[in-house]
């Protein structure tokens, strides 16, 4: 896996507003380190060759945090939050880059691993265009829903935007994602 060339973008442009603190989410500390320090640490250990970040408006101290742990990170802004995929494509100069690989993931995941992140990208070698990881839950409300059909992703629906049968799907967004290069944009 280490002679393909990633590109990680890690979103970190979320209001965290049920945290209740002036602090954003990403920049509170687990074990002495911020979310997006340990998020940053996964995708080093997961072969990240770029990374883009992906901040808020008003929120230069994220990017901050950003350039102290990867000086070489670049920085998006997305100036409206208008969901996942426009946070994505807030760094749509990143992703017009030749690269093998592209993980997305939420900064506020600092519990991910390298060997997650190494294992949602071992299908793209193979030739898979797009892989997203899930998990069933008991309980699936206020989650995202993965919707497959014989072992294929075909959509991604955010609850509110679920059809009532949708809702019913027990197989959730765990919100990481490994993307083929070739198939980014």
């Amino acid at each position: 896996m280490s002679e393909r060339s990633l590109l990680v973008v890690i979103l970190a442009a979320g209001e965290g507003t049920r945290m209740a603190s002036r602090l954003p989410k990403v920049l509170h500390k687990i074990a002495g380190r911020t979310m997006l320090h340990h998020v940053l640490e996964a995708t080093r250990g997961a072969g990240a060759t770029r990374v883009a970040v992906v901040v808020g408006p008003g929120r230069a101290d994220v990017a901050e945090e950003a350039h102290r742990i990867a000086p070489h990170a670049q920085v998006f802004l997305q100036e409206e939050r208008l969901g996942t995929a426009h946070a994505v494509l807030a760094a749509r100069a990143a992703l017009a880059q030749p690269v093998d690989d592209v993980l997305v993931l939420y900064a506020d995941t600092p519990l991910v691993r390298s060997q997650t992140l190494l294992a949602l990208r071992a299908p793209l070698a193979s030739g898979a265009a797009v892989v997203a990881l899930g998990f069933y839950a008991a309980d699936p409300t206020g989650y995202g829903r993965l919707i497959t059909h014989g072992g294929e992703l075909l959509a991604i629906r955010e609850e509110k935007d679920a059809s009532p049968s949708e809702r019913q799907i027990d197989f959730c967004n765990a919100g990481l994602m490994a993307l083929s290069g070739a198939h980014a944009l």
